[in-house]
Order: C-alpha cells, then sequence, then structure tokens
C-alpha cells in the first residue's frame, strides 16, 4: 500500500462515507423491525370504466339501377340427317388349301474334338527401379519491371436531375358479371359403321425360274484417227509501257537504343544413362489346330404346291346422292353513312 501524501487525502474522505452509509443502514434496520407490528391501510378501489358510447347507423346506399336484358340468341339449323349405307353382299367362301408334305428328319452331326490343354506361360521378370533425379538448379532473379508514370485524374461526372413524381392513378371500377350463354342444341347421333371381314390369308408364291444365260457382246469397230488441227497464227507484240517516275527515297529511321545483354543461364546437369532393358524370354508355340470335320449335304426342298386361282371380285352398290347443304344468309352491306358515323 502506497503512503504517499497524495494517495493519503483521497483515502481519508473515502473512509469517512462508508461509515456513515453504515451507520444510516443499522438505524434503518431497526427502523423498519419496529414498523412491522402496526398492520398496512387498505388500498383505495379502482374508479368505474365508462360506459361506450352508441355507434352512428350506417348511412343506406342506393339501389343499383337493373342491367338490360340482352335479347335471344336464334338456334343453328337442326343438321340433315345422314342415309344409311345399303347392306354388304356375302362374300364366298375361299377353297380349302392343300396340305404340305412332312419335312425330312434332319441327321445328327458328328460330335466335336476335344482342344487339348494349352501350356502356362512363364512368369514375368521383376521390375528395375528408376534411378532418382537430380535436384534441379535455381533459375537466376528476374529484372526490376520499371514503373509507369501515373494515370490522369478524370473529371467528375455531373449528377443527373431528379425526376419528378408520377400522379396516382384512380382505382379501376369492377366490371358486371357476364350474363350466361343459351345451351347449345344436341348433336344427332350418327349411325355405327358395319365391320369390315377378315382378310385371307396370302398363300406363298413358287420359286422363281433361272434366267437364261446373257449373249457374248461383239467386239466393235477402232475409232478412225483425227485429222490434224491447222497451225495457230502468232498475235501481234504488246507494245511497250511508259516509263515509271522514280520514287523518291524516304528519310532514314532513327537507330534504336541498345537493348541490355541477356545474362546466360547455368548450364543444366547431364541426366543420368538409363539401365538396358532386360530381354523378354521367347513365346511359347500354340498347339497346331484339328481339321475340321466337313458336315453333310442339307436335303433338297420340296416343290411348292401350285397357287389356286381366286373368285372374281364382285361390283361394288351405287352409292346414294349427296344432299346439298342449306346456304347461309347473306351478310347486310354498309352504306357510306355508317362508314363516316364510325370512322372507317
Amino acid at each position: 500500500m502506497t503512503t504517499s501524501p497524495k494517495w493519503r487525502s483521497v483515502l481519508a474522505p473515502a473512509a469517512m462515507a462508508a461509515a456513515l452509509a453504515a451507520a444510516a443502514l443499522a438505524s434503518a434496520g431497526t427502523a423498519h423491525a419496529q414498523d412491522d407490528t402496526t398492520p398496512h391501510p387498505p388500498y383505495p378501489a379502482k374508479p368505474a370504466h365508462p360506459a361506450h358510447g352508441a355507434k352512428p347507423a350506417y348511412p343506406v346506399h342506393p339501389e343499383k339501377p337493373a342491367y338490360p336484358v340482352h335479347p335471344v340468341k336464334p338456334e343453328y339449323p337442326v343438321h340433315p340427317v345422314k342415309p344409311e349405307y345399303p347392306v354388304k353382299p356375302v362374300k364366298p367362301e375361299y377353297p380349302a388349301k392343300p396340305a404340305y408334305p412332312a419335312k425330312p428328319v434332319k441327321p445328327e452331326y458328328p460330335a466335336k474334338p476335344v482342344h487339348p490343354v494349352k501350356p502356362e506361360y512363364p512368369a514375368k521378370p521383376v521390375k528395375p527401379e528408376y534411378p532418382v533425379h537430380p535436384v534441379k538448379p535455381a533459375y537466376p532473379d528476374k529484372p526490376v519491371k520499371p514503373e509507369y508514370p501515373a494515370k490522369p485524374v478524370h473529371p467528375v461526372k455531373p449528377a443527373y436531375p431528379v425526376k419528378p413524381e408520377y400522379p396516382v392513378k384512380p382505382v379501376k371500377p369492377e366490371y358486371p358479371a357476364k350474363p350466361a350463354y343459351p345451351a347449345k342444341p344436341v348433336k344427332p347421333e350418327y349411325p355405327a359403321k358395319p365391320e369390315y371381314p377378315a382378310k385371307p390369308v396370302k398363300p406363298e408364291y413358287p420359286a422363281k425360274p433361272a434366267y437364261p444365260a446373257k449373249p457374248v457382246k461383239p467386239e466393235y469397230p477402232t475409232k478412225p484417227a483425227y485429222p490434224a488441227k491447222p497451225v495457230k497464227p502468232e498475235y501481234p507484240a504488246k507494245p511497250a509501257h511508259p516509263v515509271k517516275p522514280v520514287k523518291p527515297a524516304y528519310p532514314a529511321k532513327p537507330a534504336h537504343p541498345v537493348k541490355p545483354m541477356k545474362p546466360a543461364y547455368p548450364a543444366k546437369p547431364a541426366h543420368p544413362v538409363k539401365p538396358v532393358k532386360p530381354a523378354y524370354p521367347a513365346k511359347p508355340a500354340h498347339p497346331v489346330k484339328p481339321m475340321k470335320p466337313a458336315y453333310p449335304a442339307k436335303p433338297a426342298h420340296p416343290v411348292k404346291p401350285v397357287k389356286p386361282d381366286y373368285p372374281s371380285k364382285p361390283a361394288h352398290p351405287v352409292k346414294p346422292v349427296k344432299p346439298d347443304h342449306p346456304k347461309h344468309p347473306s351478310k347486310p352491306k354498309h352504306s357510306g353513312h355508317e362508314k363516316e358515323q364510325h370512322g372507317w
């Protein structure tokens, strides 16, 4: 602890203030202990909250006028009923196909020969380890780059003028709901199409006959020799061009400054000699494969049956005449007065 006169002058008032505060707390504690015996007076009751006033009645809005009644849309004309199709005649049955001859029994092929077991390959030699590469020498230091002159300062761009605020747009009123469209007329149902008869199975065609041998092409006579072409005449000599004036000599360019000599880099060390690669052993000769046996000749195909003639097709019935559709009414033409009124 310091004993300087400055510290002694500061500590004396602080000790006095602490002693006075302890005496005040002790007197307050004794006084509070004596007052605990007397009861506290009751708290006053809260004042009654005033009632809310009656709300004013809402103004009565005027009734909206009724919308005009739209005229009733005319109904579409009824579609003409399609005429019924005539009944097709019954198709005659085709004659039954002849039965094909039974196929001959396939002969059994001889068993395949067993191949000899291949010899095992010799073990590969152990790969030699590569030599360790020498450490690369350090490159020389690069020359110092010269400093460029400072760029000029650009002038400050002027600020744009403040745009005026746009006026507030009015609220768009709601459009009245569209009236419901009249119901469309029911479309009449078309008669069901008759089912087509099943197509007959296509028979197989007989084998094509062999084409006859082509005749030998005769030899053409030799071409005659072309006649000799006439000698081309010589063209006259071209006139001499005029002599161009002499171009004046340009002044000599100034000599470029001499560049500093580039320092010589140190020589690279020689790479170590690689070891000689050992020769691999020769591969063993593969065994000779046995001869493949000849397969037996295949039997000849049976002769196909002759294609029967189909019956002639019946004539198609005459189609009914298609009725004409009703013509639409022509549109009214606009007069000149209506064009001027509408601004067309």
